[in-house]
């Protein structure tokens, strides 16, 4: 009979108790499970709900039952439904009607709840120091490249010249943003549920403030009926995880450009690629397409939770048993992603000369050719036109603007003088742009000098 199964006049179907068990995916919850079960069982004995015997025998075989389980020595099945019962009928098997005891004062509700409050705060954790991994390697990558001038694109078309270190350190933020988006999830997953029962607390003299210390729980939930509703915190994560996501794909994206013949800027190593089964001289950059093709799969995550969540009243209600194969999927896909794009980031080689070249076309000093006019009394619209015909003078001529001579120059404005070729080189060009955030190269030095001091 299940544990719950008194008020039944008969068992429940075999189908349905297969569709209504969570065992297959919540079992990964069990380190979760045995930690929560024996704060509870402690807080029982302490506060003498049960016995102190009760409590030692408790814990001592909660402990036996989870060393069993991580050497292989248990086999969960549908039979218990989930973790929790899983968990609480093997440890009656073993110690008899003390075992029945630890459900004392607490519900399957605040029981899951906790544990998948446990879970994500390990697996934050672990994402968190991820990141700073690959942060780290791109503060190194950057740090090598502070003179490897490159074009810098919006709309795929060469704009600007910048460096690498500035293009990777553009992606130093983003990954900036999301250690603290993680961080600030954990501050509101950092909260302690067990306790609420399952919707309206206990009768019972508990004490929750114990709980929370024993579990390490910065504090407790204020309403036990939003504590056991609660999945905000586990779509905050999937949140999190697909913005993660979607910025490694966007780099993903770039560097499977950037290794294509026609831009051949970087070259993936051959650890992080694949070969075709018909093409031999084939060399496909496929962990980074991988990345890019699993972004999908953890927005499907976030929408998945969102959907569940949508339509349910208060308190808890069966359909969130599904929150979990989300919230795992995800977390893992994350973690291998960060991992993955790390190790192709430390071994990836960059071609400087084919990004200088490409730096050299693409009249990409015409913004700072119209700087220069500005600089000598021009209106910058003013500039802006004079600019421009000046760039499909020199499409019909096929010249790049600094191959014009002074007289050519001033055959588009008088304003032109000798010292503008000081202006117009690719590397006067980057070093103009002394804004604050900008690409100059000292800017660029101190954006590095900033990462270094943070992580």
């Amino acid at each position: 009979m299940k544990l719950w199964g008194g008020r039944f006049s008969k068992e429940e179907s075999l189908s349905a108790d297969a569709f209504n068990a969570s065992i297959e995916f919540d079992q990964k919850l069990y380190k979760q499970d045995i930690r929560g079960s024996i704060a509870h069982a402690k807080m029982l004995g302490r506060q003498g709900i049960i016995t102190e015997d009760e409590t030692a025998l408790i814990i001592k075989n909660l402990d036996i039952i989870l060393a069993d389980i991580e050497a292989g020595h248990i086999e969960f099945t549908i039979e218990n439904e989930d973790i929790h019962m899983s968990i609480e009928s093997l440890l009656t098997q073993r110690i008899g009607p003390a075992g029945k005891k630890l459900h004392t004062a607490r519900s399957r509700n605040d029981q899951v709840a906790v544990d998948l409050r446990l879970y994500l705060k390990e697996e934050i954790g672990e994402i968190v120091e991820l990141a700073r991994e690959l942060s780290r390697s791109l503060i190194s990558l950057a740090k090598v490249n502070q003179d490897t001038v490159m074009p810098g694109y919006t709309h795929l078309q060469r704009a600007q010249p910048v460096t690498l270190a500035f293009h990777l350190m553009a992606y130093y933020q983003m990954f900036k943003r999301d250690l603290g988006r993680y961080q600030d999830c954990y501050k509101r997953t950092d909260v302690l549920p067990l306790g609420s029962g399952a919707l309206a607390g206990t009768t019972y003299d508990t004490d929750r403030i114990f709980l929370a210390r024993e579990l390490g729980f910065a504090g407790i939930s204020e309403n036990a009926m939003d504590a056991v509703s609660d999945r905000d915190f586990a779509i905050e994560f999937l949140s999190a995880c697909s913005i993660t996501m979607m910025h490694l794909s966007r780099f993903c994206e770039e560097l499977i450009i950037w290794s294509s013949s026609e831009f051949s800027f970087v070259e993936m190593d051959d650890a992080y690629s694949t070969g075709s089964s018909i093409m031999p001289q084939k060399k496909n950059p496929d962990m980074a397409e991988l990345i890019r093709g699993k972004t999908g799969s953890v927005y499907g995550n976030l929408l998945t939770l969102l959907t569940i969540m949508k339509g349910l009243p208060l308190a808890y209600n069966k359909d969130m048993q599904e929150d979990k194969p989300p919230v795992f999927a995800a977390g893992d896909t994350v973690k291998k992603s960060l991992a993955i794009f790390t190790d192709m980031l430390n071994t990836l080689h960059v071609k400087k000369e084919n990004m200088a070249q490409a730096a050299k076309k693409g009249y990409m000093n015409a913004t700072d050719a119209a700087d220069y006019l500005v600089g000598k009394g021009l209106a910058f619209r003013d500039c802006h036109e004079v600019i421009g015909r000046m760039v499909l003078h020199c499409i019909h001529e096929n010249k790049a603007i600094e191959d014009l001579t002074l007289v050519e120059l001033k055959n588009f404005s008088e304003k032109f003088e000798e010292d503008v070729y000081n202006k117009i080189s690719v590397t006067a060009c980057i070093e103009a742009k002394k804004s604050l955030g900008g690409a100059s190269f000292d800017s660029v030095a101190k954006m590095i000098e900033k990462a270094e001091q943070e992580n």
